[in-house]
């Protein structure tokens, strides 16, 4: 973990402005010290940032920053990377942005980054960034189900184009995309026009391993508005009392073998049962991170909180589920 290299997920649909956001976002001493994976060279319009040449898929740039090209696997991509840093093929760095297709799912890249052991061991994710257009967003999200779980798994949503948007679609998307994500931080951008620092550090660990639990999850903002949605629900379960965590994770394995795909993701920070410290879990569909044991409940009062983002499945068959492996523990 202290050597892990931490990952943005930098995602959004076609056409949102996800690339000129990157091509902003490179040019940020914030990300000097960074690495960053995208599908061609060209579409990010970095050839007037670039210095050297490393072979055919990477480069360095005036920044300082690497830029490689994804041909093909991620896995092997990411592999590739960290061997380049380890022979000093390319500069030392210590984030990493991935940008995704514009119909991309980002579910399989967190899938690669938990469950891959030889990239799990060099990389941790820190969050999911999703760009939405200010002009389309609202027609956009009710057109293409893969542009709404785009801005529903984000940590930082950023709404791109505000400067030619109505101010009044502007306002209404926000609201729009508050309900369907309350746990994100909503930025605006104009012409890519935001602060690295706003989209770094959103998980659970900061730059400098500190933990966030309250801030990854997001709870309190979650409880003031939770979502249910026609097609997907943000909600957060609370639990009192140390948890038997054979049980609970008899409970999780139920759940994701009813509803694997459709649990688009989990985070939680639960009390365990002979464990005197917070334990973080953290899933995405029917793949789970193991087990985070925390320094201390320090600020935070101890209960297990997990909160959910769901695609058909109503909070109260999770909440039932819950009570009938785990009597009597689960808050009203």
């Amino acid at each position: 973990m202290a050597d892990a290299v931490a990952v943005t997920v930098l995602t959004g649909f076609l056409g949102s402005g996800k690339t000129t956001l990157l091509a902003h976002l490179l040019r940020d001493p914030e990300l000097a010290d960074a690495a960053v994976l995208i599908n061609e060279f060209g579409e990010a319009a970095i050839d007037h940032l670039l210095v050297e040449s490393v072979d055919e898929t990477t480069v360095v740039l005036a920044s300082g920053c690497v830029c490689c090209s994804v041909l093909g696997d991620l896995a092997n991509a990411l592999r590739g990377l960290a061997e380049k840093r380890e022979n000093g093929r390319v500069p030392p760095f210590r984030r990493l942005v991935i940008e995704t297709t514009g119909l991309a799912d980002p579910a399989p890249i967190l899938h690669t980054l938990m469950n891959d052991p030889l990239v799990a061991g060099q990389y941790r994710l820190d969050g999911i960034a999703a760009t939405v257009d200010g002009a389309l967003g609202l027609r956009t999200l009710a057109a293409h189900p893969e542009a709404e779980k785009q801005a529903a798994l984000a940590e930082r949503i950023v709404i791109t184009k505000v400067d030619i948007a109505d101010p009044a679609d502007t306002a209404a998307l926000e609201d729009r995309l508050a309900r369907l994500n309350p746990a994100a931080r909503i930025f605006r951008a104009t012409h890519g026009n935001i602060d690295a620092r706003d989209i770094l550090d959103a998980g659970l660990f900061d730059a400098d391993l500190t933990p966030h639990p309250e801030r990854w999850l997001g709870a309190d903002a979650v409880r003031r508005a939770p979502v249910h949605d026609a097609r997907i629900s943000t909600f957060v379960l609370e639990a009192r009392g140390p948890l038997d965590f054979v049980a609970f994770q008899s409970w999780l394995e139920d759940l994701l073998d009813a509803h694997g795909a459709n649990v688009l993701r989990v985070k939680g920070v639960i009390d365990v049962l002979g464990v005197d410290r917070p334990v973080a879990v953290h899933g995405v569909q029917h793949i789970f991170h193991p087990p985070a044991v925390l320094q201390s409940w320090s600020e935070m009062e101890k209960k297990s909180r997990i909160v959910f983002i769901t695609r058909g499945i109503h909070e109260l068959a999770v909440r039932s589920a819950f009570d009938a492996h785990m009597p009597g523990h689960l808050c009203a």
